[in-house]
């Protein structure tokens, strides 16, 4: 087996691209001979606990308010298979399976590192949903994000007792009627097994490793398609000076201003009004280093944490010894959840800013550039209504932004009595992007409809390959039309990274340290 193609469960350091690549199937994921040694160990560690007679939470007792209640050896298996059904009672649509899929993944990596007692089985039959593609359903809501995702794991590991309902070839199968087709039993979950499968903050964490892929194309669209703006605006290029940026040295101040820098590079636009009368742009286009470099800031810290807590034990009880079981809280999603609020405000400041800017593109305060993008206009409404919708959605992200994890409301009979609310916070900061990929998406198409009346000038030359792009797929417009299917073309353009892509296969080597 080629080990490049290889990641090893429980043993090496996982990173977010990693954890998406086997989700993904580009990276396989195993459990190595070291790894399984320490699995063994763990779950025969549990096993003598939970014959000892001494008290150990959830191996011989009950669970939450109920960790007094002592726990018979011959019911601590029943115990098990019952705490997933009590506890899967998530409610909403289905989250998207490549989430439930990241979270497979992630839930693999914490408990091969053998501290939670798992049976090597257990982990086998996982790794098989993955590879197979049986993928479980998992409903969006019921997690308050403490005692790890309760609820949401409940549903995700249903199906290793042969409950619940999976995700195959399109279609949506009880996990029952599938085993049996493919000849498959459902297992018998040993001590504590049940408690480490749902013990966790692997919902928030695949939603953070998401969030990062999605995150850091949304800045990269959003350099390259402010930079189209401010060609489009003929804008200055002197706010981008690096001896400027040294002067208050953010690392995302810098790499934003060096990106636009790099997106200007030999415009005859910007040179064409290089000695013109104005003295300053406004806002939204002179501190694009300020604003996008503080959400690259944020971007980062997530990233940080994000990797940090997919390598971490999230479990409760963590297994040492077999007389060593420590119930602390490892579970709790706090550490996560301020970060994932965090990036949700940084996410929706991209979307304000470009919603500015797409104002100023309908002014017609440009030289050149006619009032809303068009040049016959009374019987022509021209571009008008698209920043009703940028201003629509930016304005719903504002309410979006209210942090979840500034909330707490006790639960288990007071037993979990703060929380994190950090699902909350990862669910809100995906539909922020969302709407955010929209708005850029209607910012490109402004800009290239006010770059298009600066020819025979032309923009700098990853911008002119972009330009070009754009206009491959929707046309200049002189007059008013339904333009809904050209914008959700240039919406996808930023979703898919195919402008990104456009943008990388343009630039030099030198250049290309800016994706």
């Amino acid at each position: 087996m080629n080990t490049k193609h290889v990641f090893n469960y429980g043993i090496d350091v996982l990173t977010s691209s990693q954890a998406l690549a086997i989700s993904r199937g580009s990276l396989k994921g195993i459990l190595n001979n070291s790894c399984r040694e320490r699995v063994r160990q763990s779950s025969g560690y549990v096993e003598k606990m939970a014959q000892s007679g001494k008290a150990v939470y959830g191996i011989n007792t009950g669970f939450g308010p109920l960790c007094t209640t002592m726990i018979s050896a011959e019911d601590a298996r029943k115990l098990q298979s019952n705490i997933l059904k009590s506890h899967a009672v998530g409610v909403g649509e289905y989250i998207d399976v490549e989430l439930s899929r990241i979270m497979l993944v992630l839930k693999l990596h914490a408990l091969a590192q053998g501290y939670s007692g798992i049976q090597e089985a257990t982990l086998d039959r996982m790794i098989w949903h993955l590879e197979t593609g049986a993928i479980p359903l998992v409903p969006k809501q019921g997690s308050v994000g403490a005692s790890g995702d309760l609820a949401p794991l409940s549903h995700l590991f249903l199906p290793l007792i042969g409950l619940g309902k999976v995700y195959y070839n399109g279609e949506i199968i009880p996990t029952g009627t599938f085993l049996k087709e493919q000849h498959m039993e459902p297992l018998s979950l040993g001590a504590k097994e049940g408690l480490a499968l749902i013990n966790g903050t692997q919902f928030m964490a695949a939603h953070g490793v998401k969030a990062v892929e999605r995150l850091h194309n949304l800045l990269t669209n959003a350099d390259i398609i402010s930079a189209m703006m401010i060609e489009g605006l003929k804008g200055s290029e002197k706010p981008f000076d690096e001896q400027l940026h040294q002067l208050r040295p953010y690392a995302g101040n810098i790499e934003v201003a060096s990106n636009i820098r790099t997106l200007l590079k030999d415009s005859e636009i910007v040179r064409s009004h290089s000695d013109c009368s104005k003295v300053q742009d406004p806002y939204s286009m002179r501190c694009i280093p300020q604003v996008h470099g503080a959400s690259r800031e944020a971007y980062t810290h997530l990233k940080k944490t994000v990797e940090i807590e997919i390598n971490s034990v999230t479990d409760n009880p963590v297994v040492f010894s077999e007389t060593s079981a420590i119930s602390g809280g490892n579970f709790h999603g706090q550490p996560i959840a301020l970060p994932l609020d965090y990036a949700c405000l940084a996410a929706s400041e991209i979307g304000n800013i470009s919603d500015r800017r797409v104002y100023l593109s309908l002014e017609g305060n440009t030289p050149g550039l006619p009032k809303l993008l068009m040049r016959e206009t009374g019987l022509n409404s021209g571009f008008m209504i698209l920043q009703y919708t940028s201003a629509a959605l930016a304005s719903e992200n504002k309410g979006l932004c209210f942090p979840a994890s500034a909330d707490s409301i006790p639960t288990s009979l007071g037993q979990e009595d703060h929380v994190s609310m950090g699902s909350i916070g990862a669910r809100k900061l995906h539909q922020v992007i969302e709407n955010v990929e929209k708005i850029l998406g209607i910012e490109l198409f402004c800009a290239a409809q006010a770059m298009d009346y600066h020819a025979p000038l032309r923009p700098g030359k990853i911008l002119k390959t972009v330009h070009d792009f754009v206009r491959s797929k929707v046309n200049h417009i002189e007059e008013d039309q339904i333009m809904h299917d050209m914008m959700q073309i240039t919406i996808d353009m930023v979703k898919d990274g195919s402008l990104l892509k456009v943008a990388q296969e343009t630039a030099s080597q030198e250049e290309s340290r800016l994706f």
